[in-house]
């Protein structure tokens, strides 16, 4: 009996001890995630369609007033066969003029940019939707001014612009029956500043836009394929359409390498380059 006792007090004994004993300290959780755990789900394999895009990048070049004659060892090298436009005739009239290459005419062309002493000024890339537009600002109107131009059916007019900016629209639009080429039509184009992200009043603001309908010019491009627009000769009146948007009469610095002269500032004329770098279709 006293043995039985003694072992119940024993046994006892152990399970209390036992209880005693601290519990393990448990880590915390965050000390047991390993990094691959918290790593986002792989998508690697989930299909990506790429954006539908027509792609191009667009340059203005600035030479010097002087130079303009020189423009025409470019023109003798381009192509005006695949252009159209609204009316040739106003086109040439308001002394704008443009020519077509294609990709193994580009660095002919740069050559002879530079030998005219060209520099260039400003590079866009522009990356359009189907029949989207986007612009390049070629000069800003800090007041209202009235620019005379030829309109398409011959006639000098007279539009009243500014404030605001003018510059270089240009649309395009994929050709369905045709992979990877698309029609592009570029148009100079004033648009008043938009102060205001209230959609009626931005849509008001866009009705005073003025587009020069009467120096639109349109073509097929196809990836590598360019265009040149340059001014037929030097015009410094601001008042003209051609003036306005090819000349810059307050210039810039321009240095000659073969003369071997300090910079100078000159009158300067603007040259537009535009290329499609791609068309995904």
């Amino acid at each position: 009996m006293i043995r039985a006792f003694q072992i119940a007090v024993i046994g006892w004994l152990s399970v209390w001890l036992m209880g005693c004993t601290p519990a393990e300290k448990q880590k915390p959780i965050w000390e047991k995630v390993k990094i691959g755990d918290i790593a986002p789900t792989q998508t690697d394999k989930l299909p990506v369609k790429p954006l539908k895009t027509i792609n191009f990048d667009a340059h203005i070049f600035e030479i010097p007033a002087e130079n303009v004659g020189k423009l025409k060892d470019i023109w003798q090298t381009l192509y005006t066969k695949p252009l159209r436009f609204n009316n040739y005739n106003a086109f040439k009239a308001n002394l704008f003029s443009v020519h077509y290459g294609q990709s193994e005419m580009w660095n002919k062309t740069l050559d002879s940019l530079r030998a005219a002493g060209g520099q260039r000024i400003v590079k866009v890339s522009l990356l359009l939707s189907d029949s989207q537009y986007g612009g390049l600002a070629v000069t800003g109107l800090d007041s209202q001014r009235n620019i005379s131009y030829v309109s398409s059916d011959g006639s000098r007019e007279a539009a009243s612009i500014g404030p605001g900016v003018v510059a270089l629209r240009i649309e395009a639009q994929k050709i369905p029956a045709s992979r990877g080429v698309c029609n592009v039509v570029a148009y100079p184009v004033f648009s008043p500043p938009i102060r205001t992200s209230i959609p009626q009043l931005a849509a008001q603001a866009k009705l005073r836009e003025f587009s020069f309908s009467c120096a639109g010019f349109g073509l097929k491009m196809g990836q590598g394929d360019f265009v040149v627009l340059g001014p037929e000769k030097y015009l410094s009146d601001q008042t003209e359409l051609g003036g306005l948007f090819f000349s810059n009469p307050e210039g810039r610095m321009f240095f000659s390498e073969a003369e071997r002269k300090l910079p100078q500032r000159k009158p300067a004329v603007r040259i537009f380059l535009l290329v499609c770098t791609g068309i995904n279709y």
